[in-house]
């Protein structure tokens, strides 16, 4: 980062951490137990519960049935239930979504939604599906696989977000949304143990200290052996080990007055997640392993650091209800992550094609938001300001003809200015319009250098002060690479309310993802013109119709929530690595990062969600989505390739089939239920890259279990989970450069095996 760029976020964190200090007291309103959105999914209920699902996704309170948006929530509940580990489980049962974890990482978050998101998480790359932590828009994706603890629920927003919310999101939005804290004290115990040596615990207390302020916090610890081992470092491979915690003050000095101020960390120091190989050694003749979990990979060390994920953050949030129609908001945040990741390419012995790695990120934000509550008209107005700044240095040591380690650096920084606004008025009872829109403007700021030097021990800036210079390729530094792109959004929904059970609504809204520039780029061995690589990669936009059906049966025992939608995709950013012959030999000898802005893609499908609650004590709920993804015009070297490309990550059918059964069960004298809970999933086949590869994945299924018991009270429960019981090998990810090197680089990851915990939760 330039010294006045980084001096100026400095102070601004510095500002904002002591703005936090002053308003130590924080909290959040109470009823914002409400204040986001819920879906068909928080109508499973255990008990037979028919209570109508309340929801203030338009920041007010309306029926779930009336709100016109395509969303899923996962509430406290259900997630403890059903044993969720981590918000990339969640995809199975989500229509057209896909979360997992990126590769080589445990904590970097891929998410894809209705086709649009983002697979690589370099600086420079933003992604297309925007992840909140309590209203906290997280610029960067490492430490986004957060595990799941002190949540109150986990919501998923499809399709365009930028009229309600903080940061204009074009494909979608994961929410995280945490517990608030009890009026009375409250301390929570949760632990669990499995195979592979898995070991949880979190703990979680809270009390009042007055009427007026109460404080809390959880500390959490995660820890498993590998699925797999690495056979040359014999550590585990797949492990995990992880501590978190959070800590929170509330204070509500007046009954319209709510203050909070949270913190939070992340300690990741899980072994590198390497590889299963696909390939044969080109010349060592090393054979594919049979564990997909096993691997080779020697390469566990960057910048003499083990490999580790530090994140940390605090934030303010100040509610304040000026009367019953106007309240005012404000959420002042600031996050930091830092990662040390050795990522071995080629999942072997020897030193072929490795890359040690270092990220940064480091983010400030500001949001103030109006919310009006009328009779007939209901909105919210906000603006948004975020400076954030993502730096990455690593190098890439290949071996070959010509043994080369070559250094790249990429430093971006990002000013974001928004205003939005979003508004309903009811035109006669039962027949709503709403109006949104959103005034964006994102500025890019950028140094990218990347050097070759001669040999397999890396260059001076990643631990190698003797390295001689071969060849700088880029060196684009001190002001050269700078962009600014402004992009008003709309947003319109009409819904009608045709009665008391059935809700029709049809929305247009359109999303925007500014520009940016490759921090991988290589001006010489591309033979990049100058002025090209400083215009960096454009904007891309989408513009997305829905027409949905919001319905419920046999007085709301039956809900089911159809969508059928269309979007228009200009200018797709497709960032990614290939490999290049530099020397004219025939042989490929370094890689150079293209980001190309496919012209037009065309997105449509359909989904369904329903619930029916077949006896007071027997629910199943189900989904299904249909998406048909194509490109129209992809243009590489003045030739349209469109027919030969793929959307990555964007299976064309999901399915999800779930069932609950209650059994009033007493154990001990204590009266309680016993829950049978069954999931069926379908994924369709899935493609790793825009190209077809032997890293596609054919469509594939899984099977969890869970039998949990429920004390009357709620304060003990009990649980045996089982998840990929029929112990699926599906691929997550790979490598794929199969010419580069002396054995070739043509690696996979895969989901999580056949697993079976028990967990044990105790409330006092």
């Amino acid at each position: 980062m330039r010294p006045t760029r980084k001096l100026k976020l400095l102070n601004q964190s510095a500002c904002a951490l002591l703005a936090l200090s002053g308003g130590a007291i924080g909290a959040v309103h109470a009823q914002e137990a409400t204040s986001e959105v819920a879906s068909s999914a928080a109508a499973e209920n255990t008990g037979g519960n028919m209570s109508k699902v309340v929801v203030t996704a338009r920041r007010r309170e309306e029926s779930l049935q009336d709100v016109p948006v395509s969303v899923t929530a996962f509430s406290a509940d259900q997630l403890s239930k059903q044993a969720i580990p981590d918000v990339t489980a969640l995809a199975l049962s989500l229509p057209n979504t896909t979360l997992k974890a990126s590769r080589a990482t445990n904590s970097t978050l891929t998410a894809f939604i209705r086709g649009v998101g983002q697979a690589d998480p370099l600086a420079g790359f933003e992604s297309g599906v925007g992840i909140y932590i309590d209203d906290i828009y997280l610029a960067r994706p490492q430490a986004a696989v957060a595990d799941i603890y002190d949540v109150e629920r986990i919501e998923v927003l499809r399709g365009p977000q930028g009229t309600l919310y903080g940061r204009n999101t074009i494909g979608g939005a994961v929410k995280y949304v945490t517990r608030k804290l009890a009026p009375q004290r409250d301390v929570r115990v949760r632990a669990t143990v499995g195979e592979y040596g898995q070991k949880e615990a979190v703990v979680t207390a809270s009390t009042p200290v007055s009427d007026t302020v109460r404080v809390g916090g959880t500390f959490a610890r995660f820890k498993r052996d590998g699925f797999g081992d690495n056979l040359t470092t014999g550590k585990g491979n797949y492990d995990k080990d992880v501590t978190a915690g959070r800590l929170s003050t509330e204070f509500t000095p007046t009954q319209d007055l709510f203050v909070r101020f949270a913190g939070d960390f992340t300690q990741d120091d899980s072994n590198p997640k390497n590889g299963h190989r696909l390939i044969v050694g080109r010349t060592g003749g090393a054979p594919i392993l049979d564990d997909v979990f096993d691997t080779r990979g020697n390469l566990t060390r960057a910048l003499g650091r083990e490999q580790e994920v530090r994140s940390y953050g605090g934030s303010a949030t100040i509610d304040y209800h000026v009367n019953s129609e106007w309240s005012l908001k404000s959420i002042t945040a600031a996050r930091r992550d830092k990662s040390w990741a050795p990522i071995d390419f080629d999942a072997l012995p020897v030193v072929d094609m490795e890359v040690p790695a270092l990220y940064t990120n480091r983010q400030f934000s500001q949001e103030l938001q109006v919310t009006y509550t009328g009779a007939r008209l209901q909105g919210v107005a906000g603006v948004y300001y975020m400076d954030a700044n993502a730096y990455n240095k690593f190098d890439t040591i290949l071996a070959g003809a010509f043994p080369s380690s070559t250094f790249t650096m990429g430093d971006i920084d990002t000013e974001a200015w928004a205003a939005y606004f979003d508004g309903s008025y009811t035109i006669v009872d039962g027949l709503n319009l709403s109006l949104g829109g959103r005034y964006t403007v994102d500025k890019r700021e950028a140094d990218v250098l990347r050097q070759i030097y001669f040999g397999l021990a890396g260059s001076p800036e990643m631990g190698n002060p003797n390295a001689i210079l071969f060849r700088t390729d880029t060196d684009l530094r001190g002001g050269l690479l700078e962009r600014e792109d402004k992009k008003f959004t709309p947003r319109v929904a009409l819904s009608w309310k045709m009665n008391d059970a059935h809700n029709l609504y049809a929305s247009y809204s359109e999303g925007f993802k500014g520009g940016g520039f490759d921090p991988r780029l290589n001006v010489v061995g591309t033979r990049i013109p100058l002025d090209t690589a400083r215009a960096g990669y454009a904007p891309e936009t989408i513009e997305t119709s829905e027409l949905g059906l919001k319905s419920a049966f046999n007085g709301g025992r039956i809900t089911t929530n159809l969508a059928v939608f269309y979007s228009d995709y200009q200018d797709v950013q497709i960032p990614g690595s290939v490999a290049i012959d530099t020397n004219g030999d025939g042989r490929d000898d370094s890689f150079a990062g293209v980001t190309t802005n496919a012209g037009k893609a065309e997105i449509k499908g359909v989904e369904l969600e329903a619930v029916a609650n077949i006896t007071p004590n027997f629910m199943v709920a189900g989904m299904y989505s249909y998406i048909d993804a194509k490109y129209k015009e992809y243009i590489v070297a003045n030739v349209d390739v469109a027919g030969q490309r793929t959307f990555q990550n964007t299976p064309k059918n999901s399915a999800n089939l779930r069932a609950n059964y209650d059994i009033p069960l007493p154990i001990m004298g204590h009266n309680g239920r016993v829950s049978l809970i069954g999931s069926y999933s379908f994924k369709g086949a899935t493609s790793q890259f825009e190209t077809a590869s032997i890293l596609d994945q054919d469509s594939y299924k899984i099977w969890d279990a869970s039998v949990v018991w429920t004390r009357a009270d709620g304060k003990v429960r009990a649980g045996l989970h089982g998840k990929n019981l029929n112990d699926e090998h599906y691929k997550t990810a790979g490598y794929l450069f199969p010419t580069l090197g002396n054995e070739g680089t043509l690696t996979a990851f895969y989901g999580n095996p056949r697993t079976v915990s028990a967990t044990l939760e105790l409330r006092f």
